[in-house]
Formats: structure tokens, sequence, C-alpha cells
């Protein structure tokens, strides 16, 4: 059951953009007479109506594929190639087979679609169960992975692989039993619609950040919210930037513990306890209620939730931005100044909210807040609707672009010289993977390490077990405070 050919279940209701036509829906007003596509549509009841666009998409790619065939009386045995035959004719290319299909066939499109439209409304086949979750489940983990791919048969790899392209990042949380099946899924997906990132999959559900096309990343999209367990997920939780598959080295699809690692067991700590998200709008408002209040009457916290790196090139006005390098240290630090948040009311904020998600329900856990807060998409969801807002400086990305500009702010310097900088690159030292900020003047100039143990070091020819060692003596690690406490 292939997503070009499967018609049952409740999750195919979304819209399948499989190729372009050239029949639009007709726009009734109301005083213009019945039309058979509108007969149609009146006596479907709402759920199904819904559906209809899919449906007939679906009718319309199907008809499509009925026609074809391949040339292959080719002589001094050439390839063949895919034809169309219908009404006598020969047909070439896919635009010339549409746009007859639409013209002369759409009586034959508007009956597919009704049977379609009667499949997707009849309850969907499955074992029999208890579980309503685990018979969903059954109906798709049973089934080959190639199943749920998108029908390719419009595109070619050169839309798949066009510039300029797009970078997804989006997280779904949810319960996944078949971990090894959604990953094998998620990799050959990505590998068929060329797409590179990292994907993360974990019994709480999956993180993922991809790049590619964006004919790919739209096929991507509509396959997720077309499988059962990502149908509460919408168009608007993969937030979109500019970029593609060139801004990652590879593809990294893997099973973890958790979806983002903040080190501390699911089962003990779960996304479902929490804080109330916050959309955009609300936090903004909310933010600037908390910047207009005097510093005696503030009893709020705006919280940065990422790393020390990603903070000192961007952040919300007035915030507090732990000096922590990984988010693992996130509860450590929660722990550490519980007096700081008490009887606070808590404005939490990340990337792209996943991190919020397990976050605020750890410190939620403590109860010694009065509220907690989150904002839902993160940076990247608020960046769209206030591109110069409170947010200031550059949004850190975990790609090769490090960084997206939605101002012209500079907060950071350069770690030698002082003066602006926000630009990152790698410490020079092997296998030292701290990031650092170094003008161009100072990079001329060979300063080119995260700190003086690196750029002291850095330029000798190491083996690999001293250079062990060395990771280890790094003063931007070890000698950096890990966890900590803040004044109250």
């Amino acid at each position: 059951m292939s997503l070009s050919s499967c018609c049952n279940g409740a999750e195919m209701c979304q819209e399948l953009d499989c190729c372009d036509l050239d029949s639009p829906d007709v726009d009734l007003n109301g005083s213009a007479a019945p039309t058979p596509e509108s007969t149609l549509k009146a006596g479907l009841d709402a759920t199904t109506r819904k559906k209809y666009m899919y449906a007939r998409k679906k009718a319309f790619a199907l008809l499509v594929k009925e026609l074809q065939s391949t040339n292959t009386s080719l002589p001094n045995g050439q390839d063949g190639f895919i034809k169309w035959n219908c009404c006598g004719q020969e047909f070439r290319d896919l635009r010339s087979i549409h746009k007859h299909v639409a013209a002369q066939h759409a009586a034959d499109v508007l009956q597919q679609t009704g049977n379609i439209l009667q499949q997707l409304a009849a309850p969907t086949c499955l074992p029999c169960t208890d579980n309503p979750v685990a018979s969903t489940e059954m109906s798709w983990s049973s089934s080959k992975v190639s199943d749920w791919f998108p029908d390719m048969t419009c595109y070619k790899t050169e839309e798949l692989t066009s510039e300029p392209g797009e970078i997804l990042l989006y997280y779904c949380y949810c319960d996944i039993s078949n971990l090894q099946w959604i990953c094998d899924w998620q990799r050959t997906l990505c590998e068929l619609l060329h797409l590179n990132g990292k994907i993360r999959i974990a019994s709480e559900g999956i993180n993922g950040t991809v790049g590619g096309s964006k004919v790919a990343t739209k096929l991507y999209i509509n396959t997720m919210l077309l499988h059962p367990l990502f149908k509460h997920m919408c168009l608007e939780d993969f937030k979109k930037s500019d970029g593609g598959a060139h801004c990652f080295p590879d593809l990294r699809v893997g099973v973890f513990h958790e979806i983002v690692p903040m080190g501390v067991d699911p089962k003990k700590v779960s996304y479902k306890e929490t804080a109330t998200h916050l959309t955009p709008e609300e936090f903004h408002n909310r933010v600037e209620n908390y910047l207009s209040a005097s510093k005696e009457a503030k009893d709020t916290i705006l919280l940065d939730c990422r790393n020390f790196y990603e903070s000192k090139i961007g952040q919300f006005q007035d915030c507090l931005a732990p000096d922590i390098r990984k988010f693992s240290y996130f509860p450590n630090y929660v722990d550490q100044n519980l007096d700081l948040f008490r009887d606070k009311t808590v404005l939490m904020y990340c990337t792209g909210g996943i991190r919020c998600e397990r976050g605020s329900a750890y410190l939620r856990s403590k109860a010694v807040c009065r509220e907690v807060y989150q904002l839902k998409g993160g940076i990247h969801k608020y960046l769209e609707k206030f591109p110069d807002g409170f947010f200031r400086g550059k949004l850190f990305v975990f790609d090769g672009r490090f960084t997206i500009s939605s101002n012209d702010d500079i907060i950071s310097t350069c770690r030698y010289c002082g003066i602006a900088w926000d630009k990152y690159k790698l410490c020079s030292t092997q296998r030292c993977c701290q990031l650092v900020l170094t003008c161009s003047t100072c990079h001329a100039g060979g300063l080119t390490a995260c700190c003086p143990t690196c750029q002291e070091k850095g330029l000798k020819t190491q083996t690999d077990l001293y250079q062990d060692q060395f990771k280890e003596e790094c003063e931007c690690t070890e000698m950096r405070p890990k966890i900590p406490t803040e004044k109250v």
C-alpha cells in the first residue's frame, strides 16, 4: 500500500501534491447551476469533504498512470522512454498528458474521486485489539517502509537537487515503539529525496533538521503529515530557512534514548508535563511587559535554554542566559539555582522549541515557580513574526551556516581584539570541537584557536594518544565552571 495507491484510513486526509493539475476547483457563489463536482461535494459529510482535494489529485494521478507505457522498440539497444497513449494520441511529456486528461476526461477523474472518497469514509480494517493506538501502529509497522513513500513519477532528479533549496527544522513528541521501522523509513525517504541532515528517533518522538531542494522538502513534509504517528503535526510545525543539502556533510539517522539530549530519563520527566505554550505574538507581549517593568517590580525571568555560545551572539533583551556548554547541564543548573526561580514566572525560549519542551517539564517538576511558559516554535517562529523585535543579534543553527540573520545587530565581540564580531569558526586545533569568535584580521594573523592552550599547542603535530590527552586539558572545557550558580 504505497502513498500512490493506498486510499484507506483517516491518515490520508492531508492534501498530497503529487502533480500540477490544470483543472481548477469550481468556486460556486450560490447562483450558478449545480455542477457534477458541486453535487458530489454536497453529498459528503464535513469530515470527508475536507479530503476532497487529496482524493481529486490522487484520482488524477492514478488515471495518468494507467495511460502510461514504455516504448521498448528503439533500435541498437537504446533505452526506452515513457509515453502515454489516450484517445488515439501519443504523449511524450507529463504536461501534455496532464492537459489532455484535464480537458477531455474530467468526468472520469470525478468518478474516480468519488470512489476514493467512499474508501476514505469507510472504517479502516485493522486487527482486533482493545488498544486503538496499537492497532494503528500495527497497520503501518507491518508494511514495508517503501509503502509510505510519496509518488515520485511526476518528478525528475534535477527537481530534487535544484538550488536554491531550504532547510527544515521540526520535532514531534509522540510515543513510538517500533523505532527501527521509523529509522529505516526516515533514512530511505531522505535518500530518495536527496536530503541531508540529522534525525534523532526515540520512544518519545522524532527530532529532525534536513536540507534539500524546495520540491524535496515539500514532498518530505507531505509524507510526514500523512503518517498516522505524526497526524497531530501541521505545516506550521516545520520551520523553514534558506539553505539546502549542501549545509550538511551527510545524512545521519539514528535511534537514541532522547530526541534532545537532556540526560534525564524520559519516563521520569516526560514531555507531557511541559509548560504552557505561548504564540510568538503572546510571547512578544509578555516580553514587552517584562522589559517595561521596573527592576524592583520584576517578578519574571526571561530564560534562554540554549548553550552559552548560542546566546553569546543572539538573545532576547535582558534575558538570563546560563553559562552552560551543553543542554545536558540544564537540569543540574536548575537544581543548583532553585532559589533563583522560586515564586517567579518564567518565560522560556530556545531555537525551535524542542529544548523547552522537556526543559520546562523539568523546571515544573521542582514545584518552585509560580508559572512557567515557553515560546511555541522557538526563536525561529518568533523571527518570522517579529524580525526586528526583542531578539537581537544572530540565531545560531546546528549546520554549516552557523547563523541565521534577522537584523543587523552584533552583540558579541572578537575573542582577541574586542571589535564587534559574530561569525563563528571552528577552533583550528585538531580534535577540539569548540567554536571561536575571531575577526578576519586576527584570524589572518594566526589567532585561530578558542583558548591560549589551543593556540599554543594547535600548530604542533600530535600523536593520536597525545591528542586525546590534550583535548581533556583544553581551558575552554576543563577550566570553565560547568554549572554556574547565579546571584539571587
